[in-house]
């Protein structure tokens, strides 16, 4: 059961709570800051609000139990089961919801990435002891029956994002089977990076009326991956896809080309790419030697 201190009467048990329109949500505070929260011996909970502190309404599983003469309380629990507990402070509205469990599957408090392997563990608290755990994805179990607490799922893809949970055998606190809260896993995919791009012929520069072919890469990036290009000085890309391709250059191809690559979550661009075309060389310019002509005399 719980115990709690310095409340006042409940209110019916068929009592709803209200929101307040416009007003700013309270902020529950819990010590231990643990989340998901195992039951301790003792908790104390702080509800915050934009006012003064206050008396503040608690709520145990959406039912106003009473309200506290000050805006935190300790708590205790001796009976198994899973409670969410809301406060709202004098003048705020209701505050996000904290669920206090005794079972509880853990997963890393770190950003996910395609190719990682992600630890799923099914913990109990104290001295319960955890033993037969199942692990579920969207309510499908996940590896079948297993005697220990873990599971580990490498190279992660996109599509193992979603809800997770655990089921497990339980004691000598609860000796029978408990469900842990579900918990939300997003996978996402390895950013784009080290975006090259390489010209053939080499360097970008090409004779007027030749072939130029520009290709674009990616080092790292998985997720399908899309690629434009642009040049200097146009506002729209000039194509999409991994190359870039004129059969017949002209002299206002040339200028500064760049290809950028994207994942759908994150984009890159290559370095910079000169393309130089080259028209037909001036003889004179080039320093090659001057034709002889021969002066003919005019017949007579």
């Amino acid at each position: 059961m719980w115990r709690l201190l310095s409340w006042a009467p409940v209110a019916p048990a068929d009592w709803r709570p209200c929101h307040l329109a416009g007003a700013q949500p309270s902020q529950l505070m819990l010590d231990p800051p643990w989340t998901p929260v195992f039951l301790s011996e003792k908790v104390t909970l702080t509800c915050q609000g934009s006012g003064a502190p206050g008396p503040t309404d608690w709520y145990v599983n959406e039912q106003l139990t009473g309200k506290a003469r000050s805006n935190h309380i300790h708590i205790t629990r001796d009976t198994p089961g899973s409670y969410s507990l809301r406060c709202r402070s004098p003048g705020a509205g209701l505050s996000p919801s904290i669920t206090l469990d005794w079972l509880a599957l853990q997963v890393p408090a770190r950003v996910l990435l395609e190719g990682d392997v992600l630890p799923l563990r099914c913990r109990g608290w104290k001295d319960m002891h955890v033993t037969q755990v199942r692990f579920f994805h969207e309510r499908k179990v996940l590896g079948g029956l297993s005697q220990g607490t873990e599971l580990l799922l490498p190279s992660l893809q996109l599509h193992h994002s979603g809800r997770y949970h655990c089921q497990a055998s339980v004691g000598p606190v609860l000796p029978r089977w408990q469900e842990s809260a579900l918990v939300t896993v997003a996978v996402q995919g390895v950013p784009v990076s080290g975006v090259s791009l390489v010209a053939q012929p080499p360097g970008g520069q090409v004779a007027e009326g030749d072939r130029l072919v520009l290709s674009c890469s990616v080092a790292k990036g998985t997720g399908p991956l899309s690629f434009s290009w642009h040049r200097q000085g146009s506002a729209v890309p000039l194509a999409t896809g991994p190359y870039y391709k004129l059969r017949a250059v002209r002299h206002q191809d040339s200028g500064r080309y760049h290809c950028t690559a994207t994942n759908g979550g994150t984009a890159a661009d290559s370095p910079p790419l000169w393309v130089t075309v080259l028209g037909e060389q001036d003889p004179l310019a080039s320093g090659a030697p001057h034709p002889q002509c021969h002066l003919i005399p005019p017949l007579v």
